[in-house]
């Protein structure tokens, strides 16, 4: 229950903040999502299920609703609160500016920062391995042959590290490295051990041990599913003892979706666990432990039976050229079910990659300990770990991605998605893939039934006016205890911005359509300043930008992938505060984060629908499935997905209460559609002209 003394304190830190907020203005909408906040929480509505799903559309200042909801229960009830963003401007905004800001106003006492992955610190022992001399064995720690300038740029790193100029961690760098080059010397699990006295000062284990200090956490998305999948209370504290702020929430469904894919090589496996043998056969020689013999020589037997699993795959796919002869060279399997004899391969190997995993288990930990008995030299023991580290996380995918392939579907559930490509290069491979189509199930076992409490919220969850489709994706119910709550923003639509559909002869289907737009955009941008126009793809936006050029002076137009978003973003306000017009084009990657207010926007032009062509083989196997259920994938998949996209799309315009301007969409399927009117009336209440 929420005692009186939270709820007083509730109340004093908002009057303090509203009273340190200039031109702060108390909102019925802001107060009643604190409210509904710290009460589910403290499980006034339902012990069993404290959690909370909430709309707050833009203007009603969810961050602070969901801060002040949260953090004094959290500190009064002694959980942690942990905030999960899926943006990095999000989470430098909480950082920098947010929960400061709450902090020094609030009156309470309480430490926060942002939590990591792994692979966002540098490994020093990987490090300084790379940038040593050019022997053999430095050089086996290079995927590809090092230039000088590489071995220069992490002497450099290096040297800045133990100057105390660098902390580690990879977003403080100075001056940008390559992924390629940063995946070398990164941290991973596998090849970090704390008992080698060149981890004891690792720059993950010192950031970890400030974590364990913090009442707030900052987290993405895939730092929040990475802890999940390891059990919970692995990365973040105990999801027992944690409040739960998942915010931008409508990503929430695919981050675990592709959380809970995985993909591997065949040919591409079998050479690296080729190499692999060389590996064990150093341990061999290395480690004078008794039974080191024995364990090497049968994970070398384990080795060459996964190999030749993995050859009599590749075989069998080479005998079946029919299935990879369209234009995605993809093999999708139908329901997700395998032909028999591939079956029967696939359950071979995803057992013989289980024992080899279980057996090199054994092998790391032999050597773990002889390296911790001081058995192995130092220079010896870095290299050693770091091939074993990478031998374990291939051979943890690999089985991942067999296990997955031959796991038999729950008859109740729906099937996972599984297909093969074909990948054409120096050998002919083929790349495996799996992945879940509904990740509700998975959700509820990892998440909604371990967590302390819940607060899910967004700007756009709903579709079509109610949250049912997102309730499904996250495998939540309108039904089951958990709160659902829809608040609107409190600005003026039907005052400050109108919603023009015009008048078209051709809709997005027809073949003169790229050609109309052209000239509908030319005529909708005259005299305006500051105008985006958003695109379905990028090959509509390229057409059109041929057909417009000479029509619209080059300096006016900014277009997207032409030059980093930033710049653009900087140089159309720029313009904008020269009084000179300014124009964006921009797909659907421009339709979410991107904030101009007041006179930066006033003119905002969609071209077309945002439907999803269920071009990948998740989308394409979620669809099959519905159909197999006699359901409609068009209306139950890709109506509702469209109407929060183009909603999202329409929040571009008004970023404050004073904003003002035009909403046009050229896409009069809105008008001649029977399913255009609820997308229509699912968006915000704009004064409407429809021609």
């Amino acid at each position: 229950m929420l005692t009186d003394q939270v709820k007083t304190q509730i109340r004093t830190i908002y009057k303090d903040i509203a009273s340190a907020m200039p031109q702060f203005r108390s909102r019925r909408e802001q107060n009643y999502m604190v409210a509904e906040i710290s009460k589910t929480l403290a499980g006034e509505y339902d012990k069993q299920r404290p959690i909370i799903v909430v709309e707050a559309g833009t203007g009603i200042g969810k961050s602070l609703s969901y801060l002040l909801g949260a953090i004094p229960l959290g500190i009064a009830s002694k959980k942690k609160v942990c905030i999960a963003t899926a943006t990095v401007a999000l989470q430098e905004q909480l950082l920098h500016k947010d929960l400061p800001f709450f902090l020094q106003h609030s009156g309470l006492n309480f430490k926060f920062g942002l939590v990591k992955g792994r692979q966002r610190y540098v490994c020093l022992a990987k490090l300084e391995g790379m940038m040593g001399s050019q022997d053999s064995s430095q050089m086996a720690m290079w995927q590809t042959k090092p230039d000088q300038s590489q071995v220069e740029q992490l002497q450099k790193i290096h040297q800045d590290y133990h100057q105390k100029k660098w902390n580690g961690e990879l977003d403080s760098l100075k001056e940008p490295i390559p992924d390629f080059l940063w995946q070398q010397i990164c941290c991973d699990k596998h090849s970090c051990h704390r008992q080698v006295s060149a981890h004891h000062n690792c720059p993950f284990h010192k950031a970890r041990e400030d974590v364990d200090t913090w009442d707030v956490l900052i987290a993405n998305h895939s730092l929040l599913f990475a802890d999940l999948e390891l059990g919970g209370g692995v990365i973040l504290p105990e999801p027992e003892d944690m409040f739960y702020i998942i915010d931008e929430a409508h990503h929430l469904p695919i981050v675990a979706r592709d959380f809970s894919s995985g993909q591997a090589t065949i040919r591409g496996a079998c050479d690296w666990l080729d190499k692999a043998t060389k590996t064990c056969s150093k341990l061999q020689n290395q480690l004078k432990t008794n039974n080191i013999i024995a364990l090497v020589q049968a994970m070398l037997d384990h080795i060459t039976d996964i190999i030749s699993l993995l050859n009599q795959v590749a075989q069998f796919c080479d005998t079946q050229p029919q299935f990879f002869a369209n234009p995605e060279t993809r093999w999708r399997f139908e329901h997700g079910q395998l032909p028999q004899s591939l079956t029967i391969q696939a359950e071979n190997i995803a057992t013989a990659t289980g024992s080899g995993l279980k057996q090199f288990n054994k092998v790391v930990s032999v050597l773990s300990e002889a390296i911790k008995d001081g058995e192995v030299p130092k220079h010896q023991s870095e290299g050693l770990l770091s091939e074993t580290g990478f031998i374990l996380q291939r051979l943890e995918n690999l089985h991942k991605v067999w296990k997955m392939i031959a796991k038999e579907d729950n008859k109740k559930g729906a099937p996972t998605a599984r297909w093969i490509e074909l990948i054409t290069g120096k050998q002919q491979d083929y790349l495996v893939s799996a992945s879940p189509i509904e990740v509700g199930f998975m959700l509820e076992s990892m998440l909604w039934q371990k967590a302390a409490g819940v607060v899910l919220c967004s700007a756009t969850l709903r579709a079509l006016n109610n949250f049912n489709h997102f309730a499904h994706q996250v495998g939540l119910s309108i039904n089951d205890g958990s709160r659902f709550l829809a608040l609107q923003s409190p600005f003026d639509y039907e005052n400050n911005a109108t919603l023009f559909i015009p008048h078209m002869d051709n809709e997005p289907t027809d073949d003169d359509y790229t050609a109309e737009l052209a000239s509908q955009i030319i005529a909708l941008i005259e005299g305006e300043m500051a105008s985006l126009v958003l695109f379905a793809s990028y090959w509509q936006m390229d057409k059109v930008v041929e057909l417009v050029e000479g029509k619209i002076p080059s300096e006016q137009l900014f277009v997207q992938g032409t030059m980093p978003r930033q710049q653009i973003l900087s140089q159309h306000k720029q313009r904008c505060d020269d009084d000179k017009p300014s124009i964006i084009f921009g797909t659907g990657s421009f339709s979410e984060g991107l904030d101009l207010p007041g006179d930066y926007l006033t003119n905002l032009i969609i071209t077309k629908l945002p439907f999803a062509v269920p071009t990948s083989p998740v989308e394409q196997a979620h669809a099959e499935y519905i159909k197999v259920k006699g359901g409609n994938p068009f209306l139950q998949l890709t109506i509702p997905d469209a109407s929060r996209k183009l909603v999202q799309s329409c929040g571009r315009l008004l970023r404050k209460e004073q904003d003002y301007g035009r909403v046009t969409i050229l896409d009069r399927r809105l008008v001649t559609k029977r399913y255009g009117k609820s997308l229509i009336d699912a968006l915000p209440p704009f004064r409407r002209v429809i021609e």
